[in-house]
C-alpha cells in the first residue's frame, strides 16, 4: 500500500551562516507565536523585515505595534524585544551584522574613519529598503550563489541603508558611576559577580544602582550580566565549541543555566543555534 504524499512542514525557526561570510548571520522565523524573547541586546547591528502578521516592538524606551512591511533596526547594545500580540500569527526575517565590518563600510562611504555610526530610526517602511532587504536576503540564503556575489550584495544593501537613513553619533554613558558598573560587568562577566561588588565599584548603594541602571540600559545589572554571557556563548557556539564547555567559559554554573538563559533571550536553544547553514530546525534542539 502506497503512502499518501505529504507536504514537508517548514521549520519554525532557521539560522543561516556561511564561513565565507563570517560577518553576517541570518534567521528566518515562520511562526513568531512560538518564538518569544525577553528584553536583550546584541553586539551586532540587527535589521529585520516583518513578512506577515503583527507584533509588539520594544527598542530602548520606545514601544509600538509593527506589521508586515516594517523594517526594524537595532544598534549594538540597544535593549529590545519583539513578541506576538494575543497569539496572532506573524513571521519575520532577521540579519545580524558584525559592527566592525559595517563600520568599515561606513568609513569607505564617508571617506573617513570614525568607527560605527548608529542609525537613528528604530524602524522604517521605506519601499526601497524593503525591496533591497528581500533581494539581499534571497541572494544570501541561495545555496547556488557564489560567496563573491553574496558579499557584493551585502555591500550594496548596507550602502543603500547608510544612504537612506540618517545616522546618529553613538551616545556614551554620561553617568560615570553607571559607566564604571557597566565596565566592571563587561570585563568580568565570565566569573561570579555579586551585586555588592558592582555597586561598590560604582560607589552607590545596590538599590540605587538597580534603579539607575534599569533607567539607562533598560535592564537590571543582573540581566545585563546574563546578556553579556549569552552573547559570548553565541560567539563560541558559532566556533563549534561544545555546549557544556561554552556554558562554563561564559560564567554559567552549568549547561542547564546556559540553556535557560539562551532560550529566554534568543528564543532558541544552544543546540538549535549551533547548527550549520540552512540545516537548522526545531528537530536540532535536542543536540
Amino acid at each position: 500500500m502506497s503512502l499518501p504524499n505529504r507536504t514537508p512542514i517548514a521549520p519554525i525557526s532557521q539560522f543561516w551562516r556561511d564561513a565565507a561570510l563570517p560577518f553576517i548571520e541570518a534567521r528566518t522565523v515562520a511562526d513568531g507565536r512560538r518564538v518569544c524573547y525577553s528584553r536583550h541586546s546584541h553586539e551586532t547591528f540587527s535589521i529585520g523585515l516583518i513578512d506577515s502578521g503583527c507584533s509588539t516592538y520594544i527598542n530602548r524606551h520606545h514601544q509600538c505595534r509593527i506589521d508586515a512591511g516594517t523594517l526594524v533596526l537595532m544598534n549594538p547594545g540597544d535593549v529590545h524585544a519583539c513578541n506576538p500580540i494575543e497569539n496572532q500569527p506573524w513571521a519575520y526575517r532577521m540579519l545580524y551584522v558584525d559592527a566592525g565590518w559595517l563600520a568599515g563600510l561606513q568609513d569607505d562611504l564617508e571617506m573617513g574613519g570614525t568607527g560605527f555610526r548608529r542609525f537613528s530610526p528604530i524602524l522604517t517602511r521605506d519601499p526601497l529598503l524593503q525591496a533591497g532587504f528581500r533581494h539581499f536576503h534571497g541572494v544570501l540564503t541561495d545555496e547556488l550563489a557564489e560567496p563573491s556575489h553574496k558579499h557584493g550584495a551585502a555591500v550594496e544593501f548596507f550602502s543603500l541603508l547608510h544612504r537612506r537613513l540618517r545616522l546618529d553619533v553613538a551616545a556614551p554613558v554620561s553617568d560615570s558611576k553607571l559607566r564604571r558598573a557597566a565596565e566592571l560587568i563587561a570585563d568580568n562577566y565570565q566569573r561570579p559577580l555579586r551585586l555588592d561588588e558592582i555597586s561598590h565599584a560604582a560607589g552607590v548603594s545596590p538599590s540605587s544602582l538597580i534603579r539607575s541602571f534599569k533607567k539607562h540600559f533598560g535592564m537590571t545589572p543582573h540581566a545585563y550580566l546574563t546578556n553579556r554571557r549569552v552573547q559570548f556563548a553565541r560567539a563560541e557556539l558559532r566556533r563549534g565549541i561544545p555546549i557544556a564547555e561554552v556554558a562554563l567559559a561564559a560564567g554559567f554554573a552549568d549547561q542547564a543555566h546556559l540553556q535557560r538563559a539562551f532560550k529566554q533571550l534568543l528564543a532558541a536553544t544552544p543546540g538549535h543555534y549551533r547548527g550549520v547553514r540552512c540545516a537548522d530546525s526545531d528537530q536540532n534542539n535536542s543536540r
